[in-house]
């Protein structure tokens, strides 16, 4: 087959700038072939090579005596102790993107984006143990909303649930700017045993490079540059860049990768992700400073008459690739026979810096293999920092009853049930917490420990101040964390923002960085792992700056964990101050639709002074949660909700009970429990106060007042109301 010319429209189609294609052609020394374009095109786009954001994501905290492997690789690692043998275990994990895609094909592309965490994990050697995700949406009203919504939470669903792993925790939520970009952000962890972690760095020359998993398709290609492009009129135009997934192909894939770690055949192994096979072999060998001859006819396919550029670019699902010593080439291949699997030797690894790539007798690509990564372009773009907000405007009074019901019947504050439930959140049979109750909590199994998972992140706030949003995302997550009693590990972190060539919007992108990573090092919570996701706009409407953190938090002993319920008679008590903070808050959005204000700022001293005093008085406490969205009223409610009890808080007015002052936990306890804790909280100079009391069958704010049973029924149906589906 004739390959097509290469001119400035093919260029431009596959992403590349003028100056980056004349960049190729000194690299080269001549005219790239059509199959080299496209190789380029995959390595050098915003996706793979994240050449807008390299220059910040390295002043990220991204160390700490708890970090095994930081980024860089498939997943994140950390030391989280001994294991149920007395082996040092670790726990692996990652939060990655799927986009473009999702909005493209919902189920289909949701469901892959599950598929795709879950290999970066188990590729590392670690079985995994849960999975999360993080979801925006429009405006419930746009025409898509509800489409997106039940195909991207079906998919989530679907292939987790298929696979079977846990779905414990996550958010969603919903605003006008997601309206032509959702965003659809998977997170995985998996457990493996410190010294058998397996890494992707190719290693010894003649080394056999064998293809692993399912056939290669026509699905995907071009994925990764898609995702790297702001959406116009033509989005139909991209279904075929979309992929589509198989959850029992990837069992077997999990099954028959730990089978074949375990067998010792492995010298590096890499999932094929974004770029498929070009990516894979790239990062491999540049990464073991060799070179990479593959030959094309014997990948494994499943359509016929494939190009090498198809062949490259395909982003099918449940493949990997894999360096293998050659005397353990019989054995495992007759591991993933067993498992109906393809193994195929398809290629080598060279002492050359070169890819090169045969079909039949033809060079199809010859490359410097190094170039591909190392000399992909960096770009320190312009940027503008965010002009510091208006100060915020007289708020107009409130009922606090009225203020309340206007945040249980909003899709973003209302009870998420409907998504979750569609989630299996006890396979495995070690899920201590499930969702909706804060963060989702597994059992080490064999042993007493556990692991707290939780993924936050507020855009308004990073709209508004990013610097304030990055922080806060981070301490939300430390919170949540501490919540439950777990003290925080480390986090990864998902950057979704719009297109970076515009200085504004790089502009948020640094400064959110710049939070995330203050915070990180100050609540001793590393970034170990994550992504970069830009040119999320559509028609030059941008999405709320979203850098969604997911943290994890251990747990020595489940004796330590916080997961009860209030009960009739016990205090509510604030830990943290409270000033009233109402700047971009949600009953300023939901009640009068005004996005004004500054973030709330972020003290991170107290955040960590405050969620150790919490996890050191666990033993005073029935049930606690950190304040956030909603603030008190909204936290109050949802803790007494869950325990089917009313509630009384003593102030009436909008600051104190919907203002969302940072660093605050509200905690339920005895009488006697609660005294102590105050004299505790004053030795150890935290603020703390009492503000109402659990029991009833009424929620009394101040003296407005209304029957629990018809609030709770309120916030229990109104997502499903607001997606037409109640």
């Amino acid at each position: 087959m004739t390959e097509p010319r290469i001119t400035p429209e093919l260029i431009a189609a596959h992403g590349l700038k003028p100056d980056e294609y004349d960049r190729i052609e000194q690299i080269i020394g001549r005219t790239p072939t059509f199959t080299e374009l496209g190789i380029f095109s995959a390595m050098w786009n915003e996706h793979c090579s994240y050449k807008s954001s390299k220059k910040w994501l390295r002043t990220l905290h991204t160390e700490g005596p708890q970090v095994i492997c930081g980024p860089g690789e498939n997943a994140g690692v950390v030391d989280i102790g001994e294991g149920p043998d007395g082996k040092p275990l670790a726990l692996i994990f990652k939060m990655e993107s799927h986009n473009h895609p999702s909005y493209i094909e919902p189920h289909q592309c949701a469901a892959t984006g599950v598929g795709g965490i879950l290999r970066d994990v188990f590729t590392m050697g670690a079985r995994p143990i849960a999975a999360m995700n993080a979801l925006s949406f429009g405006e419930p009203a746009h025409p898509k909303t509800a489409h997106l919504v039940r195909g991207v939470v079906e998919g989530i669903g679907h292939y987790g649930n298929c696979f079977g792993v846990p779905n414990v925790g996550g958010e969603v939520r919903f605003h006008r700017a997601y309206n032509g970009n959702c965003l659809v952000n998977a997170f995985a962890a998996g457990l493996a045993e410190a010294d058998s972690i397996f890494y992707s760095a190719a290693s010894g020359v003649g080394m056999p490079v064998v293809y692993l998993g399912a056939k290669t398709g026509r699905d995907g290609v071009g994925g990764a540059t898609m995702a790297s492009a702001e959406f116009d009129d033509t989005i139909e135009e991209k279904r075929p860049t979309v992929q589509g997934g198989d959850p029992f192909t990837e069992k077997r894939l999990l099954e028959a990768c730990l089978e074949l770690m375990h067998s010792g055949a492995v010298i590096s192994i890499q999932d094929m992700g974004a770029a498929g096979l070009t990516c894979s072999a790239v990062e491999m060998g540049d990464k073991g400073g060799l070179g990479i001859k593959l030959e094309l006819d014997r990948v494994p396919c499943r359509e016929t008459g494939m190009t090498a550029y198809e062949m490259m670019l395909s982003e099918s699902q449940e493949r990997m690739l894999m360096v293998l010593k050659p005397e353990k080439e019989a054995e495992a291949r007759a591991i993933f026979e067993k498992w109906d699997l393809d193994f195929a030797v398809v290629g080598e690894t060279i002492p050359e810096d070169r890819f090169l790539i045969l079909q039949g007798n033809t060079v199809m690509a010859d490359l410097p293999l190094s170039k591909l990564s190392s000399e992909a372009p960096e770009y320190d773009r312009p940027w503008v920092e965010t002009p510091a907000a208006d100060p915020l405007g007289p708020v107009p009074g409130l009922d606090p009853i009225d203020g309340l019901k206007a945040l249980l019947a909003s899709p973003n504050h209302a009870h998420k049930a409907w998504v979750w439930e569609q989630y299996d959140h006890m396979v495995m049979g070690d899920t201590v917490r499930a969702p909706g109750l804060g963060a989702g909590v597994v059992r080490v199994h064999g042993t007493e420990k556990a692991i707290a998972f939780t993924a936050d992140v507020t855009p308004r706030y990073v709209q508004a101040n990013p610097v304030q949003g990055g922080r806060q995302a981070v301490a939300e997550a430390y919170r949540n964390l501490c919540a439950v009693g777990a003290r925080p590990l480390a986090s990864t972190d998902n950057l979704n923002f719009g297109n970076p060539e515009k200085p504004a919007i790089m502009g948020q992108l640094v400064g959110a960085i710049q939070g995330i990573g203050e915070a990180c090092r100050a609540l001793d919570m590393p970034i170990v792992s994550g992504n970069v996701s830009l040119y999320n706009e559509t028609d030059g409407n941008p999405i709320l700056p979203t850098p969604t953190i997911g943290a994890v938090g251990l747990l020595d002993s489940l004796d330590d964990l916080i997961a009860g319920h209030p009960q009739t008679g016990d205090w509510a008590l604030v830990i943290g101050e409270t000033t009233g903070h109402l700047g971009q808050s949600a009953i300023l959005a939901e009640v009068f639709n005004r996005e004004e204000g500054d973030a709330p700022p972020v003290d991170l001293q107290a955040e960590r002074r405050h969620g150790e005093f919490l996890r050191a008085n666990r033993a005073l406490i029935h049930a606690a949660t950190d304040l956030s969205d909603g603030g008190l009223a909204l936290a109050a409610f949802e803790m007494a909700e869950g325990a089917g009890l009313g509630l009384t808080l003593d102030a009436g007015d909008t600051p104190t009970l919907f203002g969302e002052d940072q660093a605050r936990y509200l905690v339920a306890c005895g009488f006697d429990q609660a005294e102590a804790l105050m004299v505790a909280a004053a030795q150890a100079e935290v603020p703390i106060q009492a503000v109402g009391r659990f029991g009833g069958d009424s929620v009394r704010l101040g003296n407005s007042e209304a029957p629990l049973a018809a609030l709770s029924a309120l916030w229990r149906k109104a997502f499903a109301q607001a997606i037409g589906d109640a």
